[in-house]
């Protein structure tokens, strides 16, 4: 049993709720391609709900066909393009007509139709299955560019929220950094406040003393005033307030660079990154008893150039 005008229509590739209503107003394959070219870009919702309320696709060439019987007593059988003289089947060939060639004047004609011949069939079939094609390589190729273009999107989106993320983190480090070395500064005004305060009693105490022994000698209270005792050692560490940095950088020459003696471990390490571009995690001593500073420790990247002990130079291995 030979293939139905159904089974070509389907294996064409359209849909079977279409091919169906195709063939419901038509009179054949022939016809049935004329309407699903006129109607490829109607929903196919809406197509049949005109045919279950009476589709004005096939009523519309019926009533004009039986206005031409009552009025001119002649049955039309075609219609004709008056602005390119194209015989048409019926009304929707009109309508698609138009459509594609802004022609819009027509007349009903009494010339009727001849039936497509297998190689007119034929190449019917494989015009409508090439329009098919690059129809569907269109909608591939927007929909390869769409999702091309949200996946750039959402890497786009990644990477902003990683920057934000990283930014908001040194930031936060950057404050610890700054919290830690108000505390420092803090404890150290206490305990020099503590000090004073010591020195001051001890001073009052021999002041005392030495007034309370010279009434007991009887000598004069300006003889006996004890002089107020230094409190500076005698030997005192020299105070520098820059630190001079060689840094060994695998592969690359040495950096040399000048940090006030204040700088936190973590503000050397961003300036270097920023000068060379790589990221760093440790720095070394090259002189014993060498000692390694990780930078993702607070108490280590917290710490300043003088605390450290690299004051007023030293060379580092960076990690």
């Amino acid at each position: 049993m030979g293939q139905t005008d159904r089974d070509v229509l389907i294996e064409m590739g359209f849909d079977p709720r279409r091919v169906d209503l195709a063939l419901k107003y038509s009179g054949g394959l022939q016809d049935a391609i004329t309407w699903l070219g006129s109607h490829e870009d109607t929903q196919i919702e809406d197509l049949e709900k005109e045919s279950s309320t009476g589709a004005p696709v096939a009523s519309t060439s019926e009533a004009d066909a039986e206005d031409s019987k009552t009025t001119a007593g002649i049955e039309a059988k075609s219609y004709k393009c008056n602005d390119c003289g194209k015989l048409l089947r019926n009304w929707d060939a009109v309508q698609f007509h138009a459509e594609r060639t802004e022609h819009q004047n027509f007349d009903e004609s009494v010339e009727e139709m001849k039936p497509l011949t297998e190689d007119e069939k034929n190449a019917k079939l494989q015009e409508l299955k090439q329009r098919l094609a690059e129809k569907r390589k269109v909608q591939a190729a927007e929909s390869v560019a769409d999702a091309k273009r949200n996946e750039a999107i959402r890497r786009k989106k990644d990477q902003d929220s990683e920057r934000i993320k990283e930014e908001l983190r040194k930031k936060e480090q950057l404050k610890d950094i700054e919290r830690r070395k108000q505390e420092k500064l803090d404890d150290a005004k206490a305990k020099a406040k503590i000090k004073a305060e010591i020195a001051a009693t001890q001073q009052a105490r021999r002041e005392a003393a030495a007034k309370a022994k010279a009434e007991r000698e009887g000598i004069s209270t300006a003889q006996a005033s004890i002089p107020e005792v230094a409190s500076t050692p005698s030997a005192s560490k020299a105070v520098h307030a820059e630190a001079r940095l060689r840094f060994q950088v695998s592969g690359r020459p040495p950096i040399t660079k000048t940090f006030p003696a204040e700088t936190s471990l973590f503000e050397v390490a961003s300036s270097v990154a920023q000068e060379t571009g790589i990221t760093i995690s440790t720095f070394t001593t090259t002189f014993p008893p060498r000692k390694t500073y990780r930078l993702d420790e607070p108490l280590d990247s917290s710490l300043t150039l003088k605390e450290a002990n690299l004051t007023p130079s030293a060379s580092l291995l960076v990690g």
